[in-house]
């Protein structure tokens, strides 16, 4: 990826950037992994980046939205996502949010618990409306990803236990104010062991041959999202294996006759084209070890600290100025607390007071999950198409 550096230069920072004409070419390169098969639908999970143009653009381009509160179906709704192409997860519906859905006009809502599917039906009844559900199901799948963003195991607080989902299912069909639509499943994030769909594949089809026992049909499959991306190096694998994904799923689930399968991908589409832009503050000569020390931290880019999680760092200023001199720093930010860490022993190009650091993969799980804490104020966004 390039960089507009003399924009960077006279700009605030921190600051987000986003490379759109990448964004448009993943788009792109999704739409063509789906072509060969019109019964398969994304919907883009809003969870991974809110941000209005980046929303506006996937609407745009056809996608539909999965939302996971009732703010984000808010967002959804105002950045042009019909109402028709958005869905509702979420352990945690509020009745104002179910309310807000249902009067929207929603695809569908993915429920959690008999508990909400209860709540759902009543509210729907009070509105004069049926409310379309997906049943989403803990298929006890392991994603083989970090424990944190792991949601399809029997431990976790996601969906509905399977040996529970036909009691469910039974009880959705005897409410007069709900229909039932579908079933939903999400196994965790940055998957990169594709193997692992093949798993849900198959628990997916034991699953619908024990309802179709029981004289149930499901018109929708929705496999949820969670592919991962190359972290480590962005500039090598800016765009997913989309082709890979999709295909391995065209292969190995068995889809009933007339049947939608839908997916939510969110990291994926969004991470790579997003890059947390930084100013070097001060570069501190311990007894030990080197810090730089940016301007940004954890209020930006929470993933080190939450997930121990490493993006790839650039000193873009270093690179411009030709510095072939390297150095091993600890990159941290500004907030008063110890995990406020970007990177341990990374080397980097001799780095300077004032140099930019670019933060890459950003895209996903940035800007979205940013705070004020410290009393830091949100930061502003550069677009490509804008410099």
């Amino acid at each position: 990826m390039s960089f507009p550096i003399q924009r960077f230069t006279q700009a605030a920072t921190p600051c987000y950037y986003y490379d759109m004409a990448l964004l448009r070419r993943t788009i792109d390169s999704l739409k063509a992994a789906l072509a060969p098969y019109p019964h398969f639908h994304v919907h883009y999970a809003i969870k991974a980046n809110a941000n209005p143009r980046i929303l506006e653009c996937l609407s745009q381009a056809g996608l539909g939205a999965d939302c996971v509160s009732g703010g984000e179906v808010e967002q959804a709704v105002a950045c042009g996502f019909p109402a028709d192409r958005i869905v509702f997860a979420g352990v945690g519906k509020t009745d104002d949010e179910i309310r807000a859905s249902l009067k929207a006009g929603i695809s569908r809502f993915n429920v959690e618990s008999l508990a909400e599917l209860e709540v759902i039906n009543e509210l729907a009844a009070e509105m004069g409306v049926v409310a379309p559900v997906a049943f989403r199901v803990n298929p006890n799948v392991d994603a083989h990803t970090h424990a944190k963003i792991t949601t399809g195991l029997n431990e976790n607080k996601f969906g509905i236990a399977i040996e529970d989902l036909l009691s469910c299912i039974e009880s959705a069909q005897a409410m007069a104010n709900v229909r039932y639509c579908g079933l939903h499943f999400h196994i965790g994030s940055q998957i990169l062991d594709l193997e692992v769909y093949e798993t849900l594949c198959r628990r997916v089809d034991e699953i619908q041959t024990m309802l179709e026992a029981h004289g149930i049909s499901t018109p929708t499959i929705n496999l949820g999202g969670g592919l991962g991306i190359d972290y480590d190096t962005p500039d090598a694998n800016p765009i997913p294996a989309f082709n890979e994904w999709i295909g391995r799923i065209a292969k190995h689930l068995k889809v009933r006759q007339g049947q939608e399968v839908h997916f939510e991908p969110g990291r994926s589409i969004v991470a790579q084209c997003g890059t947390l832009i930084a100013r070097t503050i001060y570069v501190k000569q311990g007894h030990a070890k080197q810090f730089v020390i940016v301007d940004a931290g954890f209020t930006e880019l929470i993933r080190p600290a939450m997930y121990g999680s490493h993006h790839a760092i650039q000193n873009l200023s270093a690179e411009e100025r030709g510095e072939q001199t390297t150095a091993t720093y600890d990159v941290v930010g500004p907030i008063c607390e110890s995990s406020d860490v970007f990177a341990k022993g990374e080397v980097l190009p001799l780095t300077q007071r004032g140099d930019l650091i670019a933060f890459r993969s950003a895209g996903a799980y940035g800007e979205v999950m940013a705070s004020s804490y410290n009393c830091r104020h949100l930061r502003p966004t550069i677009y490509s198409d804008e410099c």
